[in-house]
């Protein structure tokens, strides 16, 4: 799929940098079209179907309800999942655009923002639509894999190495859009003073989701993620309700923004508390061992690492949010304050414009031989 480019007066010269932001999704997807047209000659199909396909995949009977035994594919993480996460960053590069020319370019020409507005507006629609089809997708795998029946399934059974081809795609398509937020840096032309937050971000998600999938943590990060997805599709739905001039829309998703923020966070913290501090010991101790090539992680230091790291990172998240929403209070009463007294001030001069006028009013209605002598009173004094 070609995707439409913005035009300018001026074309600049093959392979310059504007060149490349320029067409940067033209040609990512001619790259990607490329692995895909790898597929149909069976010289390069091999080389292709690594970057395509989802590997590492085996075959395991599973009793079906009818007590019978069926084959099953099922898929474990390694290292060939390196070149599809490369792959579908490339697809996120095209959808990106995709999003940002169809959809966001023609919302911003109505609105008319500026252009601070005009870039956290983008960041906003392209972060929603991700975190929209996250949850769904993420919703989707919580029922297919049985997992809101019981809490135990996020322990039991564990090592959770073999994924289902939907559960193991999810994480692969979660590792590449957070990765594919780095070249977007430069294809966006974020300013410096911008990258700062998008860069530490993207690093949290990546550092959290990558040790989940190769520690296989798969289970209760999925519940971690769909929390924290929840939260955030609140809050930039609401921003850009704010930036659309949606005002009486956006206050109630604002108070249930906060609400859910918290939820969210006392709700990780619980999961992570009962599945890496109660549910995971309860392991017969002979399983509690590191096992690389069964994917085994389940050792007390384990467990306490990555207990720590989400409790740190739930009360980082917490204090920012405080933080936050104490500093625009506080801005909130300082503007309300300058705004008062720029009233006081305004009726200040208004009264005295009208003293003046009502004094000039005065003086006209004296005799002249009055005003005169006003006048020279005036000047003795």
């Amino acid at each position: 799929m070609v995707v439409k480019r913005r035009t300018s007066a001026k074309n600049p010269p093959v392979l310059s940098h504007e060149f490349v932001i320029q067409n940067h999704a033209d040609i990512v997807a001619c790259l990607a079209m490329l692995f895909v047209v790898g597929l149909m000659f069976q010289v390069s199909s091999p080389l292709a179907s690594l970057f395509i396909a989802l590997h590492h995949n085996v075959t395991l009977p599973v009793e079906v309800p009818s007590g019978k035994s069926v084959d099953m594919v099922f898929y474990t993480q390694g290292i060939k999942d390196l070149p599809a996460i490369f792959f579908y960053l490339l697809i996120a590069v095209v959808m990106h655009q995709i999003i940002q020319e169809y959809m966001l370019d023609k919302i911003n020409r109505r609105l008319h923002l500026s252009k601070i507005k005009h870039t956290k507006f983008n960041e906003s629609g392209q972060l929603l639509a991700f975190y929209l089809m996250s949850i769904v997708w993420a919703g989707d795998l919580l029922m297919r894999e049985n997992m809101l029946s019981s809490i135990r399934t996020l322990w039991e059974g564990y090592p959770h190495t073999y994924m289902t081809f939907m559960f193991k795609f999810f994480y692969i398509v979660q590792i590449a859009y957070w990765l594919h937020i780095l070249p977007e840096l430069y294809f966006q032309k974020v300013k410096r003073e911008d990258m700062a937050p998008r860069i530490q971000y993207s690093a949290l998600y990546l550092s959290f989701i990558g040790a989940a999938y190769f520690l296989s943590f798969t289970r209760v990060a999925l519940c971690l993620l769909m929390l924290q997805y929840v939260a955030e599709a609140l809050f930039h739905a609401c921003r850009l309700l704010s930036f659309a001039d949606k005002r009486d829309l956006a206050g109630p998703l604002y108070s249930l923004h906060t609400a859910v923020y918290v939820m969210a966070r006392l709700g990780s913290i619980s999961l992570a508390v009962l599945t890496f501090w109660y549910g995971l010991a309860l392991a017969p101790k002979e399983s509690q061992i590191v096992d690389l090539a069964a994917g085994a992680f389940n050792t007390p230091v384990f467990r306490l690492n990555a207990l720590v790291a989400v409790g740190l990172l739930q009360a980082y998240l917490m204090w920012t949010f405080i933080t936050f929403h104490l500093r625009r209070r506080k801005e909130g009463k300082s503007s309300g304050g300058a705004g008062g007294a720029a009233t006081r001030n305004k009726k200040t001069q208004q009264e005295k414009a009208m003293a003046r006028k009502e004094k000039k009013s005065d003086e006209s209605d004296l005799t002249e031989v009055d005003q005169n002598t006003k006048k020279s009173l005036r000047q003795r004094k």
